[in-house]
């Protein structure tokens, strides 16, 4: 059997996978890399455009990244977190751009205003607090608060119409707020790493061992499945960038690092709507509140969307609970995800977080006619037939040990390294794409540290990511400059 030698492979052919793959090719071209995908091709499993949001999580508009306490009192500190990750992603993405790597923005990118949008006293009251203390610090400079009848008719015509003038409304809008077709923006990036030196795309190719060897090299096995035919990888940095077939392959590595993390599999649909007269109605994503027990990905938004070139309205996402870990897995993926390190604090998940449970087992049964009219919250004159589901994209929450030998839930992404830097994994769901970026950088530096200290590689990250370094939370002149950048090269400032 052929082995193949390579310096970096990358498993899975999702977004982090190619954002890794063009950060490395940047600060190394002589790196060989290799990126293996079970699909025939890239960017069809949650990063494809129809499975995931597409939101560009920046905090704008998602109100589980700003909780609220018994008391009353809002925090910012994720959401502004999150902005400052997404800010370093589209600062990647504006020198790609600008480099001729990344074709013209509106492939992939599109401005549309993010909006949160709540009705009721307690939903208004909750909006404004949240509002004051965003809008006071500089990443959120730019937002609107408003209770006005004529103004939330010119931010969001289809929500207001034919609403109970009597019921107590109010909405937050940040202009340049963006729809990003991550599929589009990731076969971009693979298709420019194709025409580098140094890189092979393996299709049609499953990981079917992963094993380090004692030269502290790592063995990845292959089967091409049109051949039938194995290949080996002889590897010296391993990335598992899968989404939720990660999990797994991290488990299969054995490494010390991977004991106790378990994964809870959660499905999505989207109602979808692409009659003209309606979609060009309402141009903006709209978040609301999440329902009890909903996980973060389960809240409400109905959103504007551009995939492959065509808008179209989605709303939801509804969840379902499923025991695959992938769109395309296999049913047994959550069964042979159990293991003795992990056992204990996946019952222990299972044993307190009933909420969810119920919340899942009542979004499964679930008719059309349910659905259109958790809708009607966001657009009253929805009718069922101008709506269609469609199945989104499969998420694998983070379940970890947690103080005690028990087990904790997790919704947002974390990366899983080994403590040599041979092999990383990145697990979890939201905000995902959107901080990619971030994400890799992460991954550069545990991974990479020797030579990430590196003079040529501290100017040439600087040079992709201005901000590197330095803390767009804290420094207002610094983002008021990287913004006026992105948003003029990105098309995103407003008209």
């Amino acid at each position: 059997m052929a082995v193949t030698q390579a310096d970096v492979v990358l498993v899975g052919g999702g977004v982090m996978s190619a954002t890794l793959g063009m950060m490395l090719r940047q600060l190394d071209p002589s790196l060989n890399i290799v990126m293996v995908e079970r699909l025939d091709h890239v960017a069809h499993e949650s990063t494809d455009g129809w499975n995931n949001a597409g939101t560009g999580h920046a905090g704008y508009c998602e109100l589980n990244y700003t909780p609220e306490d018994d008391k009353g009192d809002v925090s910012i500190d994720r959401a502004l977190t999150i902005n400052a990750s997404f800010e370093i992603s589209l600062q990647l993405w504006s020198w790609l751009v600008e480099q001729g790597m990344l074709p013209e923005p509106k492939s992939f990118i599109n401005r549309t205003p993010h909006m949160s949008f709540v009705w009721g006293d307690d939903g208004v009251a909750f909006l404004k607090r949240r509002y004051e203390k965003l809008g006071n610090h500089h990443l959120f400079r730019e937002m609107e608060y408003t209770e006005s009848p004529d103004v939330l008719h010119q931010w969001m015509p289809l929500v207001v119409d034919n609403r109970d003038p009597m019921q107590k409304v109010a909405a937050t809008r940040i202009g340049h707020g963006a729809d990003v077709d991550f599929g589009a923006l990731t076969r971009s990036m693979v298709t420019y790493l194709e025409g580098t030196e140094n890189f092979e795309l393996m299709l049609s190719s499953p990981v079917t061992d992963l094993r380090k060897r004692k030269n502290g090299r790592w063995k990845v096995e292959v089967k091409d499945q049109k051949t039938g035919d194995r290949k080996k990888i002889d590897a010296g940095f391993v990335f598992l960038g899968a989404g939720g077939g990660a999990l797994p392959m991290l488990q299969k590595s054995d490494i010390d690092e991977a004991r106790g993390y378990g994964g809870f599999p959660v499905s999505g649909q989207w109602l979808v709507c692409q009659k003209p007269d309606i979609v060009e109605q309402h141009r903006a994503k709209v978040y609301g509140k999440a329902p009890i027990g909903a996980p973060p990905m389960s809240v409400p938004h109905l959103d504007t969307r551009i995939i492959d070139g065509k808008p179209a309205l989605l709303f939801g996402p509804f969840a379902g609970f499923t025991t695959r870990f992938l769109k395309q897995g296999s049913l047994f993926d959550l069964f042979g995800s159990v293991k003795p390190t992990n056992l204990r604090p996946m019952l222990s998940v299972s044993r307190t977080n009933m909420d969810l449970t119920r919340y899942l087992i009542g979004e499964v049964f679930q008719s059309h006619a349910d659905r259109v009219d958790s809708l009607r919250n966001f657009f009253p004159n929805a009718r069922e037939e101008d709506w269609k589901l469609q199945e989104a994209g499969q998420r694998v929450q983070i379940i970890k040990k947690a103080e005690g030998g028990g087990g904790k839930l997790e919704f947002g992404t974390e990366i899983v390294a080994a403590k040599d830097g041979t092999l990383a994994a990145l697990l979890g769901a939201s905000p995902g794409a959107s901080t990619a970026a971030h994400a890799m950088l992460d991954v550069i530096h545990r991974c990479f540290s020797e030579r990430v200290k590196t003079d040529q590689w501290q100017e040439r990250l600087r040079e992709l990511i201005p901000s590197y370094g330095k803390s767009l939370v804290d420094d207002e002149a610094l983002l008021t400059r990287v913004r006026e950048r992105t948003l003029n090269t990105l098309r995103l400032r407003e008209d």
